[in-house]
């Protein structure tokens, strides 16, 4: 592994720019698919109400788990997506917005797709250049 491969796996600040920005934005996709799927209105308003508590359950996986220190890994991304969701049920829960189980089938599925899955194809194209 070449020392610029290495950066990007630990926490160069570039790794971790494009992780948390990845991040960030696939939970706001998440949240503008939901939305448009069950047409709902106020759509910019409407986006950050439904990513608030999956956006600071990552960010608190983020400090948990020092994702920093490993940004782009697949074992980071299994810690994200875990803690945004996690973190988000419990927000909306406290908060009075409803949790009920297929939502939170469907943000498992769809946050560990999006939060791992990115990662997981940049491992494949790691793997592929090595070659």
């Amino acid at each position: 592994m070449t020392w610029t491969q290495h950066q990007s796996l630990t926490g160069g600040r570039r790794a971790i720019t494009v992780a948390a920005l990845s991040d960030v934005v696939l939970i706001l996709v998440f949240a503008a698919i939901g939305r448009d799927a069950h047409q709902r209105g106020d759509v910019v308003t409407g986006v950050f109400l439904t990513a608030w508590p999956f956006l600071a359950g990552a960010a608190i996986a983020w400090l948990a788990g020092r994702a920093w220190q490993r940004p782009l890994s697949m074992a980071t991304g299994v810690v994200i997506w875990l803690g945004a969701v996690a973190g988000g049920m419990i927000l909306r829960a406290v908060t009075g917005q409803s949790v009920v189980v297929a939502f939170v089938v469907v943000a498992l599925l769809s946050l560990g797709l999006f939060l791992v899955g990115y990662r997981a194809l940049l491992a494949l194209v790691r793997r592929h250049r090595k070659r």
